[in-house]
Formats: C-alpha cells, structure tokens, sequence
C-alpha cells in the first residue's frame, strides 16, 4: 500500500462538478493499493497517518500529529501510484490491485482511520475526480506499508 500524505489547509474533490468530499486543515491523501496489500497492511498504515507528528507546536517543530490538532481526513484513490515507468513512454498499471480487491481494502483503510476518531471525507471509487487543495508548508510525505520494519 502506497499512500502520499499532503498536509492541507482545506481540500475538496469533486465528481462530474459536484463537490463529494470537503475537508478544513488537515491531510489529503492520495492512496494506492496493490495485489499483495492485505487488510493488515491498510490498519498499519492508518495507524502510522493518524500518529505522524507534522504538525508545529509553538517552537514550529512539527510534533503534533492529525489527532493532536483535531485535523481531518480526505481520502481519494490513486491507482496511478503503481503506475511504473521504467520502460517505454507509457505507465504499466500492472501493479495496481483490480478494482474489487482495491476497494475492499480502501474502503477498511477508511474505517480504520474513522475508528481512530478522524473525520474522514473520500471521493468516489474508480470516477473521474477533480482534487483541489490549499497545500500547507508544503509537506508531502509518502508511506508505504512494504517499508515497515
């Protein structure tokens, strides 16, 4: 699982022009998931999004987390993610999970973070999707559950 993490003032995605998620500050998250990902992997990664500490204090050290400062969540599929480009001038999608393994973990990922007492917003599964967002710092930040020790 693949998630890149953009902190955000306020964010929103939109669906054939209608808005189906808003958020204030917080995190927009831009999730990938691939065949071997597992609902284990979706719970640590969750886990480790809801607990990272990038955030300022009053030192502007980031040591706050999501829960610390009350920020939310909008969560929006990414399948390009396991977009590789090594070869060729076209991504192989190969990687990515077919649509009905994705959205079973996607949609647990969500929950989980909703259980860790987020307000989480998603977009729509497998549609077309317009993300606007007010980027903050910037900080972008990429978690992947293969890269847990």
């Amino acid at each position: 699982m693949r998630v890149v993490l953009q902190r955000s003032k306020e964010a929103s995605v939109e669906v054939n022009g209608k808005i189906v998620g808003q958020i204030s500050a917080g995190f927009v998250l831009l999730v990938g998931i691939t065949h071997s990902d597992t609902l284990e992997d979706a719970k640590y990664v969750a886990d480790k999004i809801v607990h990272l500490r990038v955030f300022e204090d009053e030192n502007e050290k980031m040591n706050y987390s999501l829960l610390d400062v009350g920020g939310q969540i909008l969560s929006i599929t990414q399948f390009t993610l396991y977009g590789d480009c090594r070869k060729g001038r076209r991504p192989n999608f190969m990687d990515a999970a077919r649509p009905e393994h994705a959205l079973s973990i996607y949609e647990y990922f969500n929950e989980c973070l909703r259980k860790a007492d987020i307000h989480v917003e998603t977009g729509e599964f497998g549609a077309m999707m317009d993300v606007k967002l007010i980027n903050d710092g910037p900080v972008t930040l990429i978690v992947e559950s293969k890269e847990r020790i």
